[in-house]
């Protein structure tokens, strides 16, 4: 095959190359997609982030178990425990399943149960299974302690997990007690009175009575 033939082959190569791109370009203005100006739904937790920052947790408030756990709704929160009973065992039998038992946790310390291997993360977390704890983890396990070992999504309703709180308390042979209810807020002290205006305390000395004649 001579120089001509191969110089044939390489420009219908490049020719060919040549084409493709132009096609792509012109594909690409033509079928752009149009990126809409907010997001179609919005992450429960997640506030929107701003210019040239990353997205952060809402800060939720801690309810007043003093308050909510005496009325909280414990059957609610036993049908809401059936979420964790593919992985934790409830009963008094405290057998460890792919997680460790939920029998007494509430109070009890962290990564406690003997025998059960929790992640490094829950070991160095520290403390127990208090109200607030709880409260928290139960919302979203895995931004609350980042690397625990559970991959359960979380409860998002706030009612929710307040039932299925109170469930965990009355579920073991001495229920954690119930603290007492935070004390009412204060109402805000009435301004104090503005002091009286000298001048206008002070007489009118031109307005005085005349002094009696003798």
């Amino acid at each position: 095959m001579d120089s001509f033939e191969w110089n044939k082959i390489i420009g219908a190569v490049l020719g060919t190359a040549i084409f493709i791109f132009v096609v792509r370009l012109v594909a690409e203005k033509i079928y752009e997609p149009e990126h809409p100006a907010k997001p179609g739904y919005v992450v429960e937790g997640v506030v929107e982030a701003s210019a040239g920052g990353a997205a952060a947790p809402v800060e939720e408030a801690l309810p007043d178990w003093g308050t909510v756990l005496a009325k909280a709704d414990v059957a609610a929160g036993k049908a809401t425990s059936a979420k964790c009973e593919a992985c934790h065992d409830l009963s008094a039998a405290k057998t460890t399943k792919i997680g460790p038992p939920l029998y007494g946790v509430v109070e009890r310390a962290r990564a406690s149960i003997a025998g059960f291997s929790y992640s490094a993360a829950m070991k160095g977390k520290g403390g127990s299974w208090s109200y607030d704890e709880l409260f928290k983890f139960l919302k979203s396990p895995g931004a609350y302690v980042p690397g625990t070992k559970m991959s359960f999504a979380g409860v998002s309703k706030t009612d929710d997990r307040i039932n299925l709180i109170a469930f965990l308390r009355s579920n073991t042979d001495a229920p954690a007690p119930i603290p007492a209810p935070k004390p009412a807020a204060a109402p805000a002290a009435a301004a104090p009175a503005a002091a009286p205006d000298a001048k206008a305390a002070a007489p009118d000395a031109s307005k005085a009575a005349p002094a009696d004649k003798k």
